[in-house]
């Protein structure tokens, strides 16, 4: 039976406390080594040879903490050798961005700028007590998270070298150490070596966290029992209602040891307390190490965990050795099942759709992940908040902190090896990272395996190299060694090779919108996944780009400054457009929320789909600045959408619409099915479900209820159609329509726009034109208004491409790939679009008039020119754009459009209205451009290219750009 948790106040308090338990010895004593260590930077390497660990460092550091965080490293140069690929290197050589390579006024657009850098080794050292009670103890030193190769030594004597991204790191000290005082001192290098993960792996790329040196988390010596637990790992079985524990038990190698464990466990955030019956059983060392296997019943009542009931139990393990020695471990772990079946997910035999987001290992404020439960606490209760259950950890592996806040909060994992091998890396080709990624995935696997979030692992990030020979192995290794999760190869794009075994697919190739032809919310997904057997994910789903929030700027008191962010809107206002930066972020993030909406109903929609991954629901720093979330950075709203706006179409349960169109005129009727997408704690019986239509001022035109319908778990749950006549609608109307699912939150709704199918007929005091003509230039010198439809015809600007959708990921990163623009900027009050309704951004109806059409650059127009309707240009470049512009040009008046907009366009009845509307506007008193223009700088527009055309000086390409080479 289910079991219900507490709240997530006292959830807060739950994690707050285990802080101090998980993966504990009880009867171990601890001394902290947090605060001031002696330090020195080993630029030239010398350190070892002349013994630096013999003498004291001259420099002082705070611990845990970064080389950066304390001022250490080098000064951010041009000649700064980072850890990341680069593929727009204008930044170098344009001189354009001159400015920003001067020394005092250095701003780099790649990423994030800290405040010092650093690559190579450097040593650490603290003097300690070791007490005369430790005496015949074991002796450890625990060192969470340094980056990432460590060599250790206690006074002169080297104890050891580890080298692990993804988890603490643990050195045994000398067995015959004598009380008193002792100096211990670490050698940390974070260059990369022989073992190549990749430069743009997240786990040490300065595209995200960055790649910094120091130690970061928990840092002490313990001491404790040299018969001690080496490992537990529990392996839920629902059905038999039991556990398997599987433990490891260690000694000194010459030491035997016999006497009995003690294993119990206890519920701790339900709200009853369930008490597992404790079993006691004997165990035996043998040179020194020992195995055993215990079955442990759970009791007839199962507290089990998932993302709605996050159940969880403390187990502990008790060691009384004969002779006395004792050691306690205590193991955090949940009753789950998670399994493919087919082609669905199922947690503890109830089918579950991935709602997720890509963590990218941003953290603005340190440089490095947090280290504490309440920091990750919070991100998944936002992404809980925006209707997610689900995150991949791209290329890397989160802290432990991650594992027991996502336990906490009813949170699904996919973490990760530390690996992108690709970029100046492979696998399978014999290099030492073949080994290491198995040495760190089963250093993840003993470390935070017993955490019921660890759903999901993946080697890492898209490869190259004898991929599908090394994953179909590496996927052979995990299924038969830990049952407890499901194992994919590698999370990849749509053009890497299939590994044949995966248990389900992470993978491009099923996303995206098409819509270079006209929306709609019909076609689905399923063509694309019909090959697999398996569950299907969408890999880095939406990457829709907004416009820089530079308000975000005074956020960046930490490590890292937003030079980036700088330089976007110093060159913002060069381009004579700052004070429409806000504007811009607003529009561009109307854009991006449309599309996110669009795409993610159409996965829901999809059958057989199971799952999404956004890349990302928060920003991306780095790869050029990828401004593709809906928060920022630091997980904070942008002020375009709100979680609980973006939850009504990303949520465990959604109505959905299903349209040929969203653009009518008043002789259709607006013809539309419902359907629902259930992937709630259980079936919803004897649901009603209502929708109702609304004109923008609010009145109710339309309403109605379905027959009532339970609604089992899954998609494509067919709920009725919906038919409403347009007729009654006379004028140019935007209309929304909601589909309820009444006595709950789940919500979901729709914009249409209906225009008259038959406009007014009515002289033009205007000459209308498709060239800026003689006979044009001739009525503008009189005095005369003139419309020019300008459709094709522009050159300055031709450069530009603009569709609908708005830019992916980022124009640097893929080398101004198209499209360039971020959707329109317009005044819904401007009286030229008095009978065009309309927000200030892009929505369904502008998709006729926008995609593809021309927009025509404005850079030798006068200082504070805007025009009617504005494309938002790429931020790297900043060009003033226009699609629909006004000017007195000589003694007349002057409109133009390089959008097509044709009275002849009978067939787009958005464009037939926006031109209708710009019409009447020319014909009326308001018609009054307020710029001067000249004649030959508005011809120029269509004769001369930019002034400012992109080059971006390298020539690598990222990886979705390069043709695949055939792989076995």
């Amino acid at each position: 039976m289910y079991i219900k948790i507490l709240s997530f106040t006292r959830w807060i308090v739950s994690s707050l406390c285990l802080l101090a338990i998980f993966s504990t010895t009880s009867f171990a004593q601890t001394i902290s080594l947090k605060g001031k260590w002696r330090f020195k930077i080993d630029a030239n390497d010398e350190g070892i040879q002349a013994k630096w660990y013999s003498s004291a460092l001259p420099e002082t550091i705070n611990l845990p903490g970064s080389m950066a965080e304390n001022l250490k490293g080098d000064d951010i140069t041009l000649k700064t050798k980072w850890t990341g690929s680069i593929y727009d290197s204008s930044y170098f050589f344009h001189p354009r961005l001159e400015k920003y390579r001067k020394p005092g006024n250095l701003k780099i657009p790649f990423w994030l700028t800290p405040a010092k850098h650093y690559t190579g080794a450097a040593w650490y050292q603290k003097d300690l007590e070791i007490p005369a009670s430790w005496k015949g103890e074991r002796v450890v030193l625990s060192l969470e998270y340094p980056h990432s190769e460590t060599r250790v030594w206690i006074d002169d004597i080297e104890i050891g070298t580890q080298f692990t991204f993804v988890v603490a790191q643990h050195f045994e000290l000398p067995k015959n150490l004598k009380p008193g005082k002792h100096t211990i001192t670490l050698l940390i290098d974070n260059r990369i070596k022989a073992i190549n993960v990749g430069q743009d792996s997240h786990s040490l790329t300065d595209h995200t966290q960055g790649n910094w040196n120091g130690v970061v988390g928990k840092m002490f010596l313990q001491a404790g029992s040299p018969v001690y637990f080496e490992d537990i790992q529990v392996y839920p079985d629902l059905k038999r209602k039991s556990a398997k524990i599987k433990i490891e038990l260690k000694a000194d190698a010459n030491l035997s040891s016999a006497g009995k464990i003690t294993i119990s466990a206890k519920s701790f955030n339900t709200k009853n307390s369930i008490q597992v019956r404790p079993i006691t059983v004997p165990y035996e060392i043998k040179n020194g190490s020992g195995v055993l296997e215990i079955d442990l019943p759970m009791g007839d009542k199962i507290a089990m965990w998932d993302e709605f009931d996050p159940a969880l139990y403390r187990l502990t393990a008790v060691l009384s050795a004969k002779d006395g020695r004792k050691d306690e471990k205590q193991v955090q772990f949940g009753m789950r099942e998670f399994k493919a079946v087919g082609r669905s997910f199922e947690i503890n035999g109830r089918r579950v759709f991935l709602r997720g987001t890509v963590n990218n290992c941003e953290f603005p404020l340190t440089g490095y992940p947090a280290m504490d439960v309440a920091a990750w606490e919070r991100i998944f209760k936002i992404s809980k908040a925006h209707g997610l259950n689900h995150m991949r950890f791209h290329s890397w592996c989160p802290p432990e902190a991650a594992f027991i806040a996502a336990d906490l909060t009813g949170f699904y994992l996919q973490p990760e090896g530390p690996s992108w091998a690709n970029h100046g890396s492979s696998i399978g080709d014999g290099k030492p990272i073949d080994q290491f990624i198995y040495d760190e995935t089963n250093r993840m696997t003993k470390n935070y395996g017993n955490y019921a979030s660890f759903c999901m692992m993946a080697y890492g990030n898209e490869p190259r190299g004898r991929q599908v020979e090394y994953l179909t192995k590496f996927n052979n290794y995990w299924k038969a060694k830990d049952s407890r999760r499901l194992y994919t190869g590698a999370s990849v794009g749509g053009s890497w090779p299939v590994i044949p075994n995966n248990e389900f697919m992470v993978r491009a190739g099923a996303r995206g919108l098409d819509w270079g032809k006209k929306p709609e919310s019909f076609s689905t997904y399923a063509k694309q996944i019909e090959q697999f057997t398996v569950p299907f994910v969408a890999h880095e789903m939406g990457q829709y780009c907004v416009f820089p929030n530079f308000e975000e700027m005074k956020k960046y008191t930490g490590v890292y400054r937003a030079r980036n962010f700088e330089m976007f809107q110093e060159d913002l206002a060069d381009h004579d457009m700052a004070d429409q930066a806000k504007d811009f972020l607003m529009a561009s993030g109307k854009l991006q929320a449309l599309c996110y909406k669009n795409e993610i109903e159409k996965a829901l929609r999809t059958p057989n789909y199971n799952g999404f991954q956004l890349l990302s629901l928060n920003d991306y720093p780095g790869q050029g600045t990828a401004l593709v979330g809906v928060l920022d950075a630091f997980w904070d709203e942008k002020g375009y959408i709100t979680a609980k706006e973006f939850k009504r179409f990303s949520n465990s349960t959604v109505p959905l619409l299903k349209v040929p169109k969203f653009v009518y005129t008043n002789n259709e009727s607006l013809d539309a099915s419902v359907e629902v997408a259930h992937f709630g704690q259980a079936p919803l019986t004897n649901a009603t479900i209502s929708w109702r239509i609304k004109d923008a001022a609010g009145g109710v035109l339309g309403q109605g209820t379905f027959d009532q319908k339970s609604l089992p778990i899954g998609n494509c749950i067919q709920i009725g159609d919906i038919h409403f006549a347009l007729n009654p609608i006379k004028k140019a109307t935007q209309l929304n329509l909601e589909v309820s699912i009444n006595g709950t939150e789940f919500a979901n709704d729709w914009n249409f726009w209906v225009y008259p199918a038959t406009l007014p007929k009515a002289k033009a005091d205007f000459y209308y034109t498709e060239n800026l003509d003689d006979q044009a230039r001739k009525i503008l010198d009189e005095g005369g208004n003139v419309f020019l439809n300008a459709a094709g015809k522009v050159v300055k600007g031709k450069e530009v491409v603009q569709t609908f959708l708005p830019v992916f990921w980022n124009t640097s990163w893929f080398k101004m790939r198209p499209p360039h623009t971020l959707g329109i900027l317009c005044d819904p009050k401007n009286p030229a679009l008095a009978n065009f309704p309309t927000e200030s951004h892009s929505n369904m109806q502008w998709w006729e008039i926008v995609n593809k059409a021309q927009t025509m650059n404005l850079e030798d127009f006068p200082k504070g020119f805007k025009p009617i309707i504005q494309p938002i240009d790429t931020w790297f470049l900043n060009r003033k754009l226009a699609l629909v512009l006004e000017a007195k040009v000589g003694k007349g008046k002057l409109l133009v459009s390089s959008a097509n907009l044709s009275p002849a366009l009978n067939e787009s009845p958005a464009a037939q209205q926006l031109y209708y509307s710009l019409a009447q506007y020319m014909m009326s008193e308001n018609f009054n451009p307020e710029y001067d223009v000249a004649f030959s700088t508005v011809k120029d527009v269509f004769e001369s290219p930019s002034k400012l055309q992109f080059d971006t000086f390298t020539k690598d390409s990222p990886d979705e750009l390069k043709p695949k080479p055939k792989t076995n």
